[in-house]
């Protein structure tokens, strides 16, 4: 892989927030269920593998010190002091030397703190001393699941801004907006810390027929010109399948009919939703003759002002 800070356009100097902002930034416009860049799914893999060095405390000192690679793999330390020949032929590895520093700096002796060795050949500390655990980072997604499994439940998978897919258990009733937290799944903690969250907040997808108005759903429902005069039965689409439905003769095209229980179910403190109707009368398709000659008779001997007050 690619230097980590070129991954997300930083210099080595750039803080903890700016390196979680670049991460969010590229994050958001290559995540491949978004993005129409090309080869965005490894744009978004690289982002995301470049910020589980940067964002992680240790690894990105690692980094810095040249102990890891750019994916994160241990790189053999060289030992170039003590009148060691450089890096070639001939040279070392510092784990092949074996240095006697006397019982005054020994572990457990009353002598120098071990750390301290640790930092005379550039390693830094590594016991960590004086910090205590430090939580994992949230990670937060996004998902849009069918209204129907919205309603019903399922289970959807989702890819996280790190590159990682998950599958994600969707509850029945599930509002528009709300958010999934899946504990631990998050970056991992620093000093042994517990790792942080996964975050995914759900949303509804657009449905063909369906508007979401909080827990109701509405419908335009369109119906012919003689079953508005007449009346009838017709089949009428739910979520859970069609229903038979009863329009009464005389019906003025906007008319709304209810439909208990039939929008959004129950959860939590949230009671079910109704289905709201709005009938349209449709005329039929193309050129009508005898429809037209019909209208004329109406027009001239039954007339009628359905705007009257309006002006």
């Amino acid at each position: 892989m690619r230097d980590p800070y070129q991954v997300l356009g930083l210099a080595k100097t750039a803080s903890a927030a700016e390196i979680k902002s670049a991460f969010r930034k590229l994050a958001k416009k290559f995540h491949p269920d978004q993005s129409k860049e090309p080869k965005a799914k490894d744009r978004f893999a690289e982002i995301g593998s470049a910020y589980e060095i940067l964002g992680d405390e240790k690894k990105r000192a690692a980094f810095d010190r040249g102990e890891i690679d750019a994916d994160g793999k241990p790189r053999a330390p060289q030992f170039e002091g003590f009148g060691a020949s450089p890096r070639g032929a001939g040279a070392s590895d510092f784990r092949n030397f074996n240095f006697d520093f006397g019982p005054e700096f020994s572990p457990g002796r009353g002598g120098v703190d071990p750390d301290i060795l640790a930092e005379m050949f550039g390693g830094g500390r590594t016991g960590g001393r004086g910090r205590g655990p430090a939580r994992g980072e949230d990670i937060p997604a996004a998902v849009t699941v069918p209204l129907a499994m919205a309603t019903g439940g399922g289970s959807v998978r989702v890819t996280l801004p790190t590159g990682k897919s998950l599958d994600v258990a969707v509850p029945p009733g599930i509002e528009d907006g709300k958010q999934i937290r899946l504990r631990g799944q998050g970056t991992p903690g620093g000093r042994n810390g517990p790792p942080g969250d996964v975050i995914i907040t759900v949303h509804y997808a657009p449905h063909p027929l369906f508007k979401v108005e909080g827990r109701d759903l509405r419908l335009d429902f369109p119906i012919t010109l003689y079953e508005a005069v007449l009346g009838g039965k017709v089949r009428m689409p739910t979520l859970d399948g069609a229903v038979e439905m009863a329009i009464p003769p005389g019906t003025s095209s906007g008319r709304v009919l209810r439909l208990r229980g039939k929008g959004l179910p129950a959860a939590g403190e949230l009671a079910q939703g109704d289905l709201l109707a709005t009938l349209r009368i449709a005329l039929p398709p193309g050129e009508d003759a005898d429809l037209r000659e019909l209208m004329r008779e109406w027009r001239d001997g039954k007339p009628y002002d359905p705007r009257s007050g309006m002006v």
